[in-house]
């Protein structure tokens, strides 16, 4: 991962530390040496700003670019429910270090990279095409026991912030004219991907055992969580509702550890009719490349398939798949420093609760 940048004001200055460290790979692509991939990269940055988006082409992009890191790259998940299998949890806080090294965890900082593509996108029975190839990016994430989050991604010069303060949550991409999405506090969807145990056990722990199922060659227990109808509605917004989130966790027999998280959700956005629009989105991640960091054993890469379904009446219908592959390249825990104030929402979730 590339985290500094040279000054370009300044010859004989110091690098700049980039926000957002991007791969190797992707600052390779931006020029054949390494004086024009720097040219490239400044050209880049300085595009990050309201006047750029402007433009039909590069707003076309950008939206198509928000979707993708919405849906794949910053998803939420609803709190925990009630139930049983807390054997299976049991054994899974114990392969992942056991409860003093989950306990030790104050706070955390992970950088990674990631790999989004997109299917076409289909429309009834119609197919259309729209020019969406593999975009690569990196991410930064900070956390802080465990209800305060930050997360910075960026794929393709596109940039989401998300973030929660355990009071609320919210998301608002680099376009400086994108308004900010909030809500009520939620823990993050890559948290669950084998990246903090901890959480993980919170939300299964109540969960209940369903059967079990191969993955990857594992014979895993099945867990499965329904969201309650209180979560349901709490996690809703004025403009729209949370029909069913339904949420499954594969656990190896062999070794305890996590394999595959899913989640499906039904939503339904209030229109000005009262039938509405529904939007239908199941995701499926894959886990893998566990190592242990100061004791603690984590996820460093996996694999996420979305898809999406919109349906309604008065609305065309239409569905999409989304990939995500992501790797973990530095994990650090208990972070010097890092105070509350870091997760303070952006001054407009402020103004809108006062």
């Amino acid at each position: 991962m590339r985290k500094l940048c040279p000054n370009f004001d300044r010859e004989d200055g110091l690098e700049t530390i980039l926000e957002v460290p991007i791969p190797e790979e992707m600052f390779a692509s931006m020029g054949s040496n390494l004086a024009l991939r720097c040219q490239n990269m400044l050209t880049w940055m300085k595009a990050q700003t309201a006047d750029k988006w402007s433009s039909p082409i590069i707003a076309g992009r950008f939206n198509e670019l928000s979707f993708l890191l919405y849906i794949v790259g910053s998803p939420l998940i609803p709190l925990q429910e009630a139930s049983t299998a807390k054997y299976i949890v049991q054994q899974y806080i114990a392969a992942t270090g056991g409860q003093p090294a989950l306990s030790s965890v104050n706070s955390m900082c992970a950088i990674g990279e990631v790999k989004i593509s997109a299917s076409e996108f289909y429309q009834s029975d119609l197919r259309v095409k729209v020019g969406t190839t593999e975009e690569m990016g990196g991410f930064v994430l900070w956390q802080k026991n465990p209800d305060l989050w930050w997360l910075e991604l960026v794929v393709s010069g596109c940039k989401v912030i998300s973030g929660s303060n355990g009071k609320l949550s919210w998301r608002q991409c680099s376009n400086q004219q994108s308004d900010i999405s909030k809500g009520a506090p939620r823990p993050l969807r890559r948290f669950l991907q084998g990246l903090d145990p901890r959480s993980i056990a919170n939300l299964f722990i109540d969960a209940v055992c369903i059967g079990e199922k191969i993955i990857n060659n594992e014979d895993c227990f099945i867990l499965k969580l329904e969201t309650s109808r209180a979560v349901r509605e709490a996690q809703s917004g004025p403009k729209f509702e949370i029909i069913h989130h339904t949420i499954w966790g594969y656990f190896s027999q062999r070794s305890g550890l996590l394999m595959q998280f899913e989640d499906s959700r039904l939503l339904r956005t209030n229109t000005e009719k009262d039938d509405g629009v529904f939007w239908e989105t199941s995701s499926e991640s894959v886990i893998q490349d566990y190592k242990y960091v100061d004791g603690v054993n984590i996820a460093h890469s996996g694999k996420t398939q979305v898809r999406v379904f919109r349906y309604g009446s008065g609305s065309a219908s239409h569905k999409r798949e989304l990939a995500e592959t992501w790797k973990i390249d530095e994990v650090n825990f208990n972070v010097w420093g890092l105070s509350n104030d870091f997760f303070l929402p952006p001054l407009g979730c402020i103004r809108n609760n006062l």
